[in-house]
């Protein structure tokens, strides 16, 4: 039985190093484009949408590197105060804007069956719509913890325009700085593109679709054919969604790493990187007890097995296990090089992995709790079990959207 465990986890990996998308390479990184090359009289507007809740702390310096950008075309800003309640709209109406780039709506309470996120999104994009009737150029969804280099629009637009794509989306750098941040946050991007393999993303004859919140560009005309932020209603893993709407209707679509765009987001505790996953563990298993063991079983016969078979097993199970072992922490390797860490990390991952397997399980049983997805102190618990969304409502149209503010200088 052992010798066949041993067999399984290798056939497995086998399937995942030569049949996955290359998922182990980690995907593409988008370098800068040189915004000159762009003339101002033919660069597509671009209006980047920002909701916010509660992000004082870093929200000048994300708005601030915004409002810096060096593209050469017509760019607009929107951030959607989600219901803080801290100083985040304060803040933000304080910001220099000599050019007079940046809009502050103070957004309208969730309407029922949308989550906060997409809500105060489609707030923005309604605003985007009322300021440029036409659905010409590009929206920007980006999150308010984000910091960007001058040339990131740019960089962005010129990647979408050249490839003829519908859609740009970047996993951003992540802080990676404490030490639980350096053993459990390059996990989450390797298991991303375990889950998502950039390759079959960015393939248009594969049906694998994802995107990274942190920075999507979508042309305005696909994201009005595909029926708006409202097509994904109460998706509680928006950025995938969205990114599965755009490619069934027949977009292109390119993920890829940053390095021009990074998070200031600390996940300083071992807690903090938990409530990350399991946030969002048990949505992705559409809630499905059956996909919960299956998973369990999965990530101990993949990730666990070949470690222990290698330490304790006998004869030719041994030497499988402890080649499998070898092949599955070197896929790791390269994630690790990108995050500038020790290949030793490496012998973690099996540890890594449980913490992962143990988050999951942690997120379904707090939907059984009744607490449901917890974000932002704002609760859902009314997910429907076959696709992760919550019971579908109108859009917000341009009326609900108050205290809409714009002008250049403090005091917006």
């Amino acid at each position: 039985m052992v010798f066949g465990l041993a067999v399984l986890s290798a056939l497995i990996w086998f399937g995942l190093i030569f049949f996955h998308g290359k998922f182990w390479q980690g995907g593409p990184i988008l370098r800068p484009a040189n915004p000159s090359h762009t003339p101002a009289d033919i660069a597509p507007s671009v209006t980047v949408v920002i909701p916010a809740r509660d992000e004082a702390e870093g929200i000048e310096a994300a708005l601030g590197s915004l409002l810096q950008q060096d593209y050469p075309g017509k760019l607009s800003l929107i951030l959607v105060n989600d219901r803080s309640e801290d100083d985040t709209g304060a803040l933000a109406r304080s910001l220099p804007d000599p050019m007079g780039r940046l809009t502050v709506l103070d957004g309208a309470d969730p309407s029922p069956g949308w989550s906060g996120k997409l809500w105060a999104v489609a707030q923005g994009v309604a605003e985007a719509r009322r300021q440029q009737e036409q659905d010409t150029g590009y929206i920007l969804l980006t999150d308010a913890d984000i910091v960007h280099a001058p040339a990131h629009v740019s960089t962005l637009v010129a990647k979408a325009q050249t490839d003829a794509l519908h859609m740009v989306s970047e996993m951003v750098e992540l802080q990676c700085e404490s030490l639980p941040e350096r053993a459990l946050v390059p996990a989450f991007v390797f298991f991303f593109a375990l889950l998502y393999p950039f390759a079959k993303v960015n393939d248009p004859e594969s049906r694998t679709a994802g995107a990274a919140g942190g920075t999507i560009l979508i042309r305005r005309d696909t994201l009005a054919e595909i029926g708006g932020i409202a097509a994904l209603k109460g998706a509680l893993i928006d950025d995938c969604t969205l990114a599965t709407c755009v490619k069934q209707a027949g977009g292109r679509l390119y993920l890829g790493h940053s390095c021009l765009a990074k998070s200031i987001r600390p996940y300083p505790y071992v807690a903090d990187v938990w409530r990350m996953i399991a946030r969002t563990a048990y949505v992705q298993l559409r809630f499905s007890p059956v996909l919960l063991v299956l998973t369990v079983l999965a990530m101990c016969v993949v990730w666990v097995a070949p470690g222990v078979i290698a330490l304790f097993g006998h004869g030719l199970a041994r030497w499988v296990g402890a080649a499998t072992w070898l092949v599955s922490i070197g896929s790791f390797v390269p994630t690790l090089r990108r995050f500038r860490l020790s290949p030793l990390w490496a012998l973690t991952l099996p540890f890594v992995a449980l913490f992962y397997t143990a988050a999951t399980i942690g997120s379904a049983v707090n939907h059984y709790c009744g607490r449901g997805v917890v974000w932002k102190n704002r609760a859902y618990r009314e997910a429907i079990p076959n696709d992760g969304r919550i019971s579908p409502v109108p859009a917000p149209q341009e009326e609900p959207i108050r205290s809409a503010q714009r002008g250049a200088g403090p005091g917006r």
